[in-house]
C-alpha cells in the first residue's frame, strides 16, 4: 500500500541526512518535495499543507542548527509528524459497555462490510474469548444475509435467524434482545451500503442507531478509493457519528493517500486494517509502526508478533533441539520455507526489517521471490523419505526423476542442494563451541528479549501494554535488530549467508 510513498519519502530525505549542516533552502526544498509525494500519494490537500507546515516550523528552528546531524533530525521531525497525523496511539475496538455491546457497521456497497464483521466476530471470539451474535441488516443486496450466515457457520460464530419481509430496524431490535436472552457479550450489526451516499440511507442508519444504542459505529472504508474514503467518512460522521474506522484492501496496491488522510480529517482513529481475503488477515492499525515502514525503518514489533502468530513452539523446540546436535535435513529446510511463506513471504519480512525495504526490488530483479520458495518445496515434496532425511545419494537419475515430477530442471535441484549445504554448515556452527555456540547466544538474546528462547515458544504479545512492546523494539534495536543495517544477531548484519540473500540464494549485486 505505501510502497511508492515510502520510495519517494525515502530518496528524499537520504538526500538530507548524507549533508553536513542545513541551510533553510535545503529543508525548503525537501518539504517541496514531501509536499509533492503526499500529494501524489492522494493525500487530502489541507492535511499535506498543515503536515509541512507543522515540519517546516520545527525544522528551521535552532534546535536543528545545532543538531550534530542537522538530516537526521529532520528525518525524526518527520516521522514524529507522520505519527501524529496518522493518531499518536493504536486505538482498540472499546468493549467497555455493559453487555451485550452493539458494534454497528456502516459503509458503502462492496466496500467489505459482511466480510470484515465476520472477521471482527473470529476476532472477537478466538483473541478475546468473547460470545459473539451477528446479525445482518441488509434486506436489499441479494443473499446478504445468507452471506453473514455462511461467514458464521464458516468462523463458528452464532448469527441471528433471518424472518423474511422484516425492516433493518426490526431486525436490529431483535438482535439486541436475541443477544440479551442468548447470553452474549456482543452484538455485532451488519447494516446496508449503497453505492453513494444518499438520504434515505442516512436516515435508515440514524433509526437503526436510536433502536440499537451502538457503543461503537465503524465506518468499513475500501483503501483503494483514496480521496472519496474521506469524502466518504466526513458524511457518514457528520450524520450517523461513527467512533473508528475500519480501511480495507490494505495490502492492494493503492497509493495509501486514505490512510493518512482520514484520521486527520475526521480525528476518528483507524481501529482494524484489513490485510487479506482470508477471515484472520485483519490487523489493529499502529500509527507508529505504520510510520516507521513509510520512512523505510522496519517494523520489528509486528514482525515479532508475525512469528508469535505462526511459529509452531513445539516444532521450534524441536528445530532448537536439532541445530544444536547440528543436523538440518531438507525435512527441516521445508519447514522453514513454509514458515517464512506463512510470515508474509520474502518480500513480506523484507518489509519489516529494519533498512532491508530497499533491497526488495533488487532482490526481485535478481529472481528471489516467494515463486522461488514454491519451486523449492515442490522440488522436497518430489522426493521420497530417504532422499529428504539423507540428500547425499541424491545422484543423476534420483534427480532426474525429482525434476520430471516438481516441473522444474537439474540445475534448480542443485541450487537447492547447495543452499541446504550451506544452511547445515551454518546449523554446525551455531550448535559448536566456542562462546557456546552462536545457537546459544542468540537463544540468550531471546531470553533478554523476553521471549523465553526458541524452546520456551513466543510471549503472547496482544497482552503486552504498550511500554512493554516499546522496550521490546528497545531491547532488539540493542540487539542490533532494530536499526537500518542491522541483521539477525552473530549473523553478520544480515539473514544467514545474505551479503545480500538468503542462504545459498545467488547474493544480491554489489553496488559499483
Amino acid at each position: 500500500m505505501f510502497e511508492s510513498l515510502q520510495d519517494r519519502l525515502g530518496s528524499i530525505l537520504n538526500g538530507l541526512t548524507g549533508r553536513g549542516a542545513l541551510s533553510e533552502a535545503d529543508v525548503s526544498a525537501a518539504l517541496r518535495e514531501v509536499r509533492r509525494a503526499l500529494l501524489e500519494a492522494d493525500v487530502a490537500l489541507d492535511v499535506v499543507r498543515s503536515f509541512t507546515e507543522k515540519v517546516r516550523e520545527k525544522a528551521v528552528g535552532a534546535e536543528i542548527v545545532k543538531s550534530i546531524k542537522p538530516g537526521q533530525m529532520v528525518v525524526k521531525i518527520v516521522h514524529d509528524e507522520l505519527i501524529a497525523m496518522l493518531g499518536s496511539e493504536g486505538v482498540t475496538i472499546d468493549l467497555n459497555a455493559a453487555a451485550p455491546v452493539v458494534i454497528m457497521m456502516v459503509g458503502l456497497q462492496g466496500s467489505g462490510k459482511t466480510t470484515t464483521t465476520g472477521k471482527i466476530a473470529k476476532r472477537l471470539t478466538a483473541r478475546d474469548k468473547k460470545n459473539v451474535l451477528m446479525a445482518s441488516l441488509d434486506t436489499r443486496r441479494p443473499a446478504a444475509q445468507e452471506q453473514l450466515r455462511q461467514l458464521g457457520v464458516q468462523t463458528g460464530v452464532d448469527t441471528l435467524p433471518v424472518i423474511a419481509g422484516q425492516s433493518p430496524t426490526d431486525i436490529a431490535a431483535r438482535a439486541v434482545q436475541a443477544a440479551k436472552l442468548g447470553g452474549h457479550d456482543i452484538v455485532i450489526l451488519d447494516t446496508a451500503g449503497r453505492t453513494h451516499i444518499d438520504e434515505p440511507l442516512m436516515i435508515e442508519m440514524a433509526e437503526i442507531k436510536r433502536k440499537s444504542n451502538p457503543h461503537e459505529i465503524l465506518l468499513v472504508a475500501d483503501a483503494l478509493t483514496g480521496q472519496d474514503a474521506v469524502n466518504l467518512a466526513r458524511n457518514f460522521d457528520e450524520r450517523v457519528g461513527i467512533t473508528g474506522l475500519v480501511l480495507t484492501r490494505m495490502d492492494g496496491d493503492g497509493r495509501g493517500g486514505a490512510a493518512l488522510s482520514m484520521r486527520a480529517v475526521t480525528g476518528k482513529p483507524i481501529k482494524l486494517i484489513g490485510v487479506g481475503e482470508k477471515m484472520d488477515e485483519l490487523e489493529e492499525f499502529h500509527p507508529r509502526r505504520v510510520a516507521d515502514r513509510i520512512l523505510g525503518m522496519g517494523d520489528i514489533v509486528s514482525l515479532v508478533e508475525k512469528a508469535a502468530e505462526n511459529i509452531d513452539a513445539e516444532k521450534a523446540a524441536a528445530m532448537a533441539a536439532k541445530m544444536a546436535k547440528g543436523k538440518f535435513d531438507l525435512n527441516d529446510l521445508a519447514d522453514q520455507l513454509q514458515q517464512m511463506q506463512k510470515m508474509g513471504g520474502m518480500g513480506g519480512i523484507m518489509g519489516l526489517m529494519p533498512g532491508m525495504a530497499g533491497m526488495k526490488d533488487k532482490m526481485s530483479a535478481a529472481g528471489l521471490d516467494d515463486s522461488l520458495f514454491k519451486r523449492q518445496l515442490a522440488i522436497i515434496s518430489s522426493m521420497t523419505g530417504a532422499e529428504r532425511a539423507n540428500p547425499d545419494i541424491l545422484k543423476h537419475s534420483r534427480k532426474k526423476r525429482i525434476a520430471s515430477g516438481s516441473g522444474t530442471d537439474a540445475s534448480d535441484i542443485n541450487k537447492l542442494l547447495k543452499m541446504h549445504r550451506q544452511m547445515a554448515d551454518m546449523m554446525k556452527m551455531m550448535g559448536g563451541k566456542g562462546k557456546g555456540g552462536m545457537m546459544k547466544q542468540m537463544m540468550g538474546l531471546a531470553g533478554k528479549m523476553g521471549l523465553g528462547g526458541l524452546s520456551g515458544g513466543m510471549p503472547d504479545l496482544s497482552k503486552m501494554d504498550p511500554k512493554q512492546l516499546e522496550a521490546l523494539q528497545k531491547q532488539a534495536e540493542a540487539a542490533g535488530l532494530g536499526k537500518p543495517g542491522g541483521g539477525l544477531p552473530g549473523l553478520g548484519g544480515g539473514l544467514p549467508g545474505l551479503g545480500g540473500g538468503f542462504p545459498g540464494l545467488p547474493g544480491l549485486p554489489k553496488k559499483k
